[in-house]
């Protein structure tokens, strides 16, 4: 576990890695809480308001485990097609103490999107509901591997019942594949990476920190991140088990500020884990009384000065970014107990990561100087592969390094400045310009609700700024705003900042993760 001292050197300086020689996420994250403090709380249900405490979650879990056994065993890929709820966590639990491996599948898939999955992983059985079953049963013919599936609105209570609530976990090693989740493609058709069951230890010292030393007494998490997602899963349901934290279970049809602070507020929730999408939207309203978070940490896009400024005053408290990938989570974050957020930076190298900006060679770079961020191998947190690609998996690797394939560069104080992805980065007349301190800047103006910055290509310049603009409440698209909008660049950043056209739309294409998907505005671009 992660102790806090005043100063992020301390910090990292008195930490090390605990790994076993034989570890199983799903032991660790149930059995052994439940075995300690049976009666604690687990899941709470916000659609039902019921509660799971860890003994049931250790029952239910073991009585699926045993059921499953009869269709699959150690290392077959298991689906779990569910939002989130107690099943769900009941699902990936089983699954791992049976030594099989769970692919989390979001429940916004469509055919497509679960035919390349499903396929590709060679799935065995898939655990999802009424709506999933019906979506899967079109799909039965292109999925020559799947023999069952299995729908917690028809036959799950006939599955298990009667099977022991006592069972057998599979005796993993740390680097045993665990799970299996397709990364969310925003530089082309999504991959399978695999994760080891050390990649739960290894997110721990950064969820610890992004929420100012975790757990404490009294904590509650929650996240409008699907458990589905590594934010969902890694970042908040699995980790707080671990610790024995009670993680709130909420299913929303569409995210509204209204039903977030409902939930916050109605279940006690102390710490969340909000992406930047939902902050943006939770902006626009204001919360109601009774609301006493400790901890907000979000990650997947940087976040500038008024959303932190904005936290800092509604929430009460400020927002801690965070910084990972599929590959490699939660290995740069902020921590408001240890050190004043710098607007626009993401933070510093989590204790027991490596986090460097390199050069080509693979040389770590000078404060300053712009390079790609990497992270030094081995790490427990880091995937094992990509699934059935090992040329993309070398491909990932530079000299002992894995690429993040974002670049970066160190802040005089020490910390890690996100400046775009590889193919982000902006070449406009001879400067290199990323483009989320734009976007941030934008964020700033009170008619912007949400933005994407982009290069089009420039026969002068080699590219220009172009910058997509999702407009806020009460605010009308004209010649003047957009005028207005290019001044306040100009005005806040620099003159080769600024945008040369402003485009307002209806909205943003993102990720289903709440990632901005630039490679879709530059498309949009060369086809105007």
């Amino acid at each position: 576990m992660l102790t806090l001292y005043p100063t992020i050197t301390q910090t990292r300086a008195a930490f090390a890695w605990d790994i076993p020689a034989r570890f199983n996420i799903g032991v660790d994250c149930c059995d052994r809480v439940a075995a300690n403090a049976p009666d604690s709380p687990a899941i709470i249900d916000a659609r039902t308001g019921c509660v799971t405490s860890f003994a049931q979650l250790r029952g239910l879990s073991n009585q699926l485990a045993h059921a499953l056994s009869g269709l699959a065993g150690q290392g077959d890929r298991i689906g779990v097609l569910l939002p989130q709820r107690v099943e769900t966590a009941a699902a990936h639990i089983a699954i791992l103490k049976m030594g099989a491996i769970s692919i989390p599948l979001f429940k916004l898939f469509g055919p497509d999107a679960l035919r390349h999955r499903l396929g590709a992983a060679g799935a065995k059985v898939v655990i999802t509901d009424a709506q999933g079953a019906a979506l899967l049963e079109q799909l039965r013919g292109d999925l020559p591997d799947l023999v069952r599936v299995v729908s917690v609105d028809d036959d799950f209570a006939d599955f298990v019942a009667g099977q022991p609530q006592v069972f057998t976990p599979c005796d993993t090693s740390p680097d045993d594949p665990a799970i299996l989740i397709f990364t969310s493609g925003t530089t082309g058709p999504p991959k399978g990476a695999l994760l080891g069951h050390r990649v739960l230890l290894g997110h721990l010292p950064g969820v610890e920190m992004s929420h100012n030393g975790f757990p404490q007494s009294g904590d509650v998490i929650w996240t409008p991140a699907d458990w589905a997602w590594i934010g969902g899963l890694l970042d908040v349901l699995l980790p707080a088990l671990h610790h024995g934290v009670p993680v709130v279970a909420s299913r929303f049809d569409r995210f509204s500020a209204d039903a977030a602070y409902d939930v916050i507020r109605t279940y006690r929730v102390r710490n969340t884990f909000l992406p930047p999408t939902a902050l943006k939207i939770m902006r626009q309203s204001d919360p109601p009384e009774g609301i006493a978070l400790r901890s907000v940490a979000s990650g997947g896009e940087t976040l500038g000065a008024e959303l932190i400024a904005w936290g800092q005053r509604v929430l009460g408290c400020t927002i801690n970014e965070f910084y990972g990938q599929t590959e490699c989570n939660m290995i740069v974050s902020s921590c408001a107990a240890i050190a004043p957020a710098e607007p626009g930076v993401m933070g510093f190298a989590v204790p027991g990561h490596d986090v460097q900006i390199i050069d080509a060679a693979g040389a770590p770079c000078a404060a300053g100087q712009e390079g790609d961020i990497a992270v030094r191998q081995p790490d427990p947190v880091m995937f094992l592969r990509y699934w059935n690609d090992p040329v993309a998996t070398a491909a990932k690797f530079r000299a002992g390094w894995l690429l993040t394939g974002d670049r970066g560069v160190v802040t005089p104080s020490g910390r890690i400045k996100f400046v775009g992805r590889d193919d982000d980065v902006i070449s406009s007349a001879g400067y290199r310009i990323g483009p989320a301190e734009i976007e941030d800047c934008l964020l700033s103006h009170p008619a912007v609700q949400m933005a994407g910055v982009v290069g089009q290509p420039d026969d002068l310049r080699g590219q220009i700024i172009v910058a997509f603009v999702q407009l806020a409440a009460g605010h009308a698209a004209t010649d003047d705003l957009s005028e207005a909008l290019r001044h306040h660049v100009r005005t806040n950043l620099a003159a080769h900042d600024t945008p040369r056209h402003i485009r307002f739309v209806g909205s943003l294409p993102m990720t289903t993760t709440g990632k901005l998907i630039r490679a879709e505005l530059r498309r949009r671009c060369a086809g105007s």
